[in-house]
Protein backbone atom coordinates (compact mmCIF):
# COMPACT_ATOMS: atom_id res chain seq x y z
CA UNK A 1 0.00 0.00 0.00
CA UNK A 2 1.27 3.08 -0.94
CA UNK A 3 2.36 5.88 2.08
CA UNK A 4 0.27 8.77 -0.06
CA UNK A 5 -2.90 6.73 0.91
CA UNK A 6 -2.61 8.11 4.27
CA UNK A 7 -1.01 11.40 3.58
CA UNK A 8 -2.74 14.38 4.93
CA UNK A 9 -0.67 17.29 3.43
CA UNK A 10 -3.37 20.23 2.47
CA UNK A 11 -6.12 19.25 4.76
CA UNK A 12 -7.16 20.66 8.15
CA UNK A 13 -8.75 18.58 10.70
CA UNK A 14 -10.97 20.15 13.34
CA UNK A 15 -10.86 18.25 16.27
CA UNK A 16 -13.57 18.71 19.39
CA UNK A 17 -12.34 17.85 23.17
CA UNK A 18 -8.79 17.91 21.80
CA UNK A 19 -7.03 19.23 24.81
CA UNK A 20 -6.38 16.25 25.96
CA UNK A 21 -6.76 11.92 26.22
CA UNK A 22 -8.29 10.60 23.13
CA UNK A 23 -8.55 14.10 21.30
CA UNK A 24 -5.19 15.08 21.75
CA UNK A 25 -4.14 12.10 20.95
CA UNK A 26 -5.79 11.66 17.49
CA UNK A 27 -4.88 15.55 16.88
CA UNK A 28 -1.23 15.02 17.25
CA UNK A 29 -1.61 11.91 14.61
CA UNK A 30 -3.72 14.07 11.85
CA UNK A 31 -0.62 16.50 11.99
CA UNK A 32 1.97 13.90 12.15
CA UNK A 33 0.26 12.68 8.68
CA UNK A 34 0.53 16.14 7.16
CA UNK A 35 -2.88 18.11 8.56
CA UNK A 36 -2.91 21.38 9.79
CA UNK A 37 -5.20 21.37 12.94
CA UNK A 38 -7.82 23.15 14.64
CA UNK A 39 -8.96 22.14 18.42
CA UNK A 40 -12.12 22.96 20.70
CA UNK A 41 -12.01 22.38 24.22
CA UNK A 42 -13.53 24.92 27.22
CA UNK A 43 -10.75 25.22 28.77
CA UNK A 44 -8.67 27.97 27.55
CA UNK A 45 -5.12 27.14 29.42
CA UNK A 46 -6.07 22.86 28.24
CA UNK A 47 -5.99 24.10 24.81
CA UNK A 48 -3.24 26.40 24.86
CA UNK A 49 -1.03 22.95 26.73
CA UNK A 50 -2.58 20.64 24.01
CA UNK A 51 -1.32 23.28 21.28
CA UNK A 52 2.46 23.26 22.32
CA UNK A 53 2.25 19.46 22.65
CA UNK A 54 1.04 19.04 18.82
CA UNK A 55 3.41 21.92 17.60
CA UNK A 56 6.44 20.21 19.48
CA UNK A 57 6.82 17.11 17.28
CA UNK A 58 5.13 18.86 13.86
CA UNK A 59 5.32 21.80 11.95
CA UNK A 60 1.66 21.93 11.22
CA UNK A 61 0.06 25.25 12.23
CA UNK A 62 -2.07 24.32 15.07
CA UNK A 63 -5.13 26.80 16.10
CA UNK A 64 -7.67 26.49 19.36
CA UNK A 65 -11.07 27.38 19.81
CA UNK A 66 -12.42 27.41 23.52
CA UNK A 67 -15.90 26.42 23.51
CA UNK A 68 -18.33 25.00 25.47
CA UNK A 69 -20.60 22.37 23.45
CA UNK A 70 -23.29 22.35 25.65
CA UNK A 71 -23.88 25.75 24.25
CA UNK A 72 -25.56 24.27 21.21
CA UNK A 73 -27.56 27.30 19.42
CA UNK A 74 -24.15 28.44 19.25
CA UNK A 75 -22.36 26.06 17.01
CA UNK A 76 -22.87 27.62 13.62
CA UNK A 77 -21.27 30.65 14.97
CA UNK A 78 -18.30 28.58 16.22
CA UNK A 79 -18.15 26.87 12.99
CA UNK A 80 -17.81 30.07 11.17
CA UNK A 81 -15.35 31.44 13.33
CA UNK A 82 -13.05 28.33 12.46
CA UNK A 83 -13.62 28.86 8.89
CA UNK A 84 -12.83 32.52 9.25
CA UNK A 85 -9.16 31.61 10.42
CA UNK A 86 -8.65 28.08 8.65
CA UNK A 87 -10.54 28.78 5.51
CA UNK A 88 -11.60 24.92 5.01
CA UNK A 89 -12.54 21.97 7.02
CA UNK A 90 -11.75 18.78 5.50
CA UNK A 91 -12.05 16.21 8.51
CA UNK A 92 -14.06 16.30 11.55
CA UNK A 93 -13.94 14.19 14.34
CA UNK A 94 -16.27 14.67 17.19
CA UNK A 95 -14.27 13.28 19.84
CA UNK A 96 -16.08 15.59 23.30
CA UNK A 97 -18.06 13.81 25.19
CA UNK A 98 -18.78 14.13 29.04
CA UNK A 99 -20.46 11.04 31.41
CA UNK A 100 -22.47 11.76 34.58
CA UNK A 101 -22.67 8.46 36.23
CA UNK A 102 -26.09 7.65 38.53
CA UNK A 103 -28.33 5.00 38.81
CA UNK A 104 -31.05 5.28 36.32
CA UNK A 105 -34.11 5.76 38.54
CA UNK A 106 -31.95 9.08 39.73
CA UNK A 107 -31.17 10.12 36.82
CA UNK A 108 -32.12 14.17 36.80
CA UNK A 109 -34.15 15.95 33.72
CA UNK A 110 -31.05 18.22 33.44
CA UNK A 111 -28.09 15.70 33.57
CA UNK A 112 -29.66 13.74 31.17
CA UNK A 113 -30.30 16.83 28.47
CA UNK A 114 -26.39 17.85 29.37
CA UNK A 115 -25.12 14.36 28.63
CA UNK A 116 -27.54 14.33 25.53
CA UNK A 117 -26.47 18.19 24.01
CA UNK A 118 -23.01 17.32 24.25
CA UNK A 119 -22.42 13.83 23.09
CA UNK A 120 -24.97 13.70 20.65
CA UNK A 121 -26.97 16.61 19.43
CA UNK A 122 -23.72 18.90 18.72
CA UNK A 123 -22.29 16.26 17.05
CA UNK A 124 -24.85 16.34 14.83
CA UNK A 125 -25.05 19.81 14.42
CA UNK A 126 -21.16 20.41 13.94
CA UNK A 127 -21.61 17.18 11.50
CA UNK A 128 -24.36 19.71 9.20
CA UNK A 129 -22.31 22.74 9.56
CA UNK A 130 -19.60 20.24 7.84
CA UNK A 131 -21.63 18.94 5.39
CA UNK A 132 -23.30 22.57 4.43
CA UNK A 133 -19.68 23.78 4.04
CA UNK A 134 -18.50 21.05 2.08
CA UNK A 135 -21.44 21.21 -0.18
CA UNK A 136 -20.53 24.91 -1.05
CA UNK A 137 -16.97 23.49 -1.74
CA UNK A 138 -18.58 21.19 -4.03
CA UNK A 139 -16.03 18.68 -2.42
CA UNK A 140 -16.18 15.23 -0.11
CA UNK A 141 -14.73 15.41 3.26
CA UNK A 142 -14.40 12.39 6.59
CA UNK A 143 -16.22 12.77 9.14
CA UNK A 144 -15.22 10.65 12.31
CA UNK A 145 -17.31 9.93 15.44
CA UNK A 146 -16.05 8.90 18.61
CA UNK A 147 -18.37 6.17 20.04
CA UNK A 148 -17.72 3.65 22.61
CA UNK A 149 -18.31 0.05 23.61
CA UNK A 150 -21.73 1.45 24.99
CA UNK A 151 -22.94 2.00 21.47
CA UNK A 152 -23.08 -1.49 21.53
CA UNK A 153 -23.72 -2.81 25.28
CA UNK A 154 -24.64 -1.14 28.16
CA UNK A 155 -23.76 -1.03 31.90
CA UNK A 156 -25.46 0.09 34.80
CA UNK A 157 -25.17 4.08 36.42
CA UNK A 158 -24.23 5.37 32.43
CA UNK A 159 -27.78 5.23 31.56
CA UNK A 160 -27.48 8.66 29.76
CA UNK A 161 -24.06 7.95 27.92
CA UNK A 162 -25.40 4.82 26.78
CA UNK A 163 -28.02 6.43 25.34
CA UNK A 164 -26.09 9.39 23.34
CA UNK A 165 -23.49 6.56 22.37
CA UNK A 166 -26.49 4.15 21.18
CA UNK A 167 -27.37 7.35 19.32
CA UNK A 168 -24.28 8.22 17.59
CA UNK A 169 -24.08 4.64 16.41
CA UNK A 170 -27.09 4.81 14.34
CA UNK A 171 -26.47 9.09 13.48
CA UNK A 172 -23.08 7.75 12.21
CA UNK A 173 -24.82 5.43 10.14
CA UNK A 174 -27.75 7.79 8.84
CA UNK A 175 -25.72 10.30 7.93
CA UNK A 176 -23.59 7.90 5.91
CA UNK A 177 -26.15 6.68 3.92
CA UNK A 178 -27.76 10.39 3.27
CA UNK A 179 -24.12 12.05 2.84
CA UNK A 180 -22.67 9.86 0.67
CA UNK A 181 -24.03 11.47 -2.43
CA UNK A 182 -21.79 14.41 -1.68
CA UNK A 183 -18.54 11.99 -0.94
CA UNK A 184 -18.80 12.75 2.57
CA UNK A 185 -17.70 9.30 4.28
CA UNK A 186 -19.42 9.16 7.95
CA UNK A 187 -17.73 6.58 10.17
CA UNK A 188 -16.95 6.35 14.27
CA UNK A 189 -14.28 4.27 16.29
CA UNK A 190 -16.00 2.93 19.09
CA UNK A 191 -13.47 2.67 21.99
CA UNK A 192 -13.03 0.06 24.49
CA UNK A 193 -11.08 0.95 28.18
CA UNK A 194 -8.54 3.70 27.36
CA UNK A 195 -5.56 4.79 30.45
CA UNK A 196 -6.34 8.69 30.43
CA UNK A 197 -6.31 11.15 33.29
CA UNK A 198 -10.37 10.82 32.68
CA UNK A 199 -10.32 6.74 33.75
CA UNK A 200 -7.30 7.25 36.13
CA UNK A 201 -9.69 6.44 39.41
CA UNK A 202 -11.54 3.46 37.24
CA UNK A 203 -7.76 2.12 36.69
CA UNK A 204 -6.00 2.28 40.21
CA UNK A 205 -9.63 0.74 41.59
CA UNK A 206 -7.93 -2.62 41.98
CA UNK A 207 -10.79 -4.71 40.96
CA UNK A 208 -12.25 -2.18 38.68
CA UNK A 209 -8.81 -3.02 37.00
CA UNK A 210 -9.04 -6.94 37.55
CA UNK A 211 -11.92 -6.84 35.75
CA UNK A 212 -11.50 -4.73 32.61
CA UNK A 213 -7.71 -6.78 31.97
CA UNK A 214 -10.11 -10.22 32.34
CA UNK A 215 -12.83 -9.12 29.92
CA UNK A 216 -9.91 -7.66 27.13
CA UNK A 217 -8.41 -10.57 25.21
CA UNK A 218 -5.17 -8.52 24.36
CA UNK A 219 -5.05 -8.08 28.59
CA UNK A 220 -4.80 -4.39 28.84
CA UNK A 221 -6.24 -1.37 29.31
CA UNK A 222 -5.70 0.74 25.32
CA UNK A 223 -3.75 3.75 24.95
CA UNK A 224 -5.24 7.14 22.91
CA UNK A 225 -2.62 6.36 20.53
CA UNK A 226 -4.16 3.34 19.56
CA UNK A 227 -7.44 5.23 19.43
CA UNK A 228 -5.80 7.41 17.01
CA UNK A 229 -4.45 4.83 14.22
CA UNK A 230 -7.77 4.37 13.48
CA UNK A 231 -8.74 7.75 12.90
CA UNK A 232 -5.73 8.34 10.55
CA UNK A 233 -6.79 5.65 8.58
CA UNK A 234 -10.44 7.16 8.44
CA UNK A 235 -9.39 10.42 7.53
CA UNK A 236 -7.12 9.41 4.91
CA UNK A 237 -7.87 8.49 1.24
CA UNK A 238 -7.03 4.39 2.48
CA UNK A 239 -10.61 4.47 4.28
CA UNK A 240 -12.51 6.21 0.99
CA UNK A 241 -14.56 3.20 -0.04
CA UNK A 242 -15.65 3.11 3.55
CA UNK A 243 -18.59 5.08 4.99
CA UNK A 244 -21.13 3.96 7.71
CA UNK A 245 -18.89 1.94 9.93
CA UNK A 246 -18.04 1.65 13.79
CA UNK A 247 -14.46 0.19 14.07
CA UNK A 248 -14.70 -0.89 17.65
CA UNK A 249 -10.37 -0.53 18.63
CA UNK A 250 -11.56 -2.74 22.22
CA UNK A 251 -8.44 -5.10 22.67
CA UNK A 252 -10.94 -8.15 21.73
CA UNK A 253 -13.50 -6.84 24.15
CA UNK A 254 -16.85 -7.08 21.76
CA UNK A 255 -15.48 -10.23 20.15
CA UNK A 256 -15.31 -12.77 23.32
CA UNK A 257 -17.47 -14.25 25.31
Amino acid sequence: MKKELFNLSGKTALVTGANRGIGLAIAQQLAQYGANIAITARNKQQLQNAKNKIQSNTTQKVQTFSFDLENTKQIPKLFEDILSQTKQIDILVNCAGINKRSAAEDVETKTWEQVIKVNLTAVFLLSQQFCQHRKKLGKGGKIINIGSLQCKAARPTTTAYAASKGGIAMLTKSLAVEWAKYKINVNAIGPGYIATDLTAKLKADKDFNKWVISKTPLERWGLPEDIAGAAVFLASSASDFVTGQIIYVDGGWLAAL
